[in-house]
């Protein structure tokens, strides 16, 4: 998937010859976009969110991450995609 312009050199992909060939600098990135969101939005939405995250959790689960026994169920995530995807299409009858 291409995102940005078609005329984008930065999207074309470099030949073998190009991949060899000593590579360039990279430029410095450009500063972020700043994004403030308003205090009615900031307000509702905090509010909905502590509901919804367990923050031992979240714990738990970086902690397992940084000691290497998270284990990724694929089976239960592969039902979930698909039960998601069953809500989404429409029902034919």
């Amino acid at each position: 998937m291409k995102i940005g312009p078609v005329d984008n050199p930065a999207a074309v992909t470099p030949t073998s010859a190009d991949r060899k060939a000593a590579p360039e600098p990279v430029a410095a990135a450009e500063p972020s976009a700043r994004v403030q969101l308003s205090s009615q939005v900031a307000l509702s939405s905090t509010d909905a969110s502590r509901a919804d995250f367990d923050a031992e959790k979240v714990e738990r689960i970086a902690q397992a991450i940084r000691d290497g026994r998270f284990q990724i169920d694929a089976e239960a995530i592969a039902d979930k995609l698909i039960a998601n995807a069953q809500e989404l299409l429409p029902k034919t009858h």
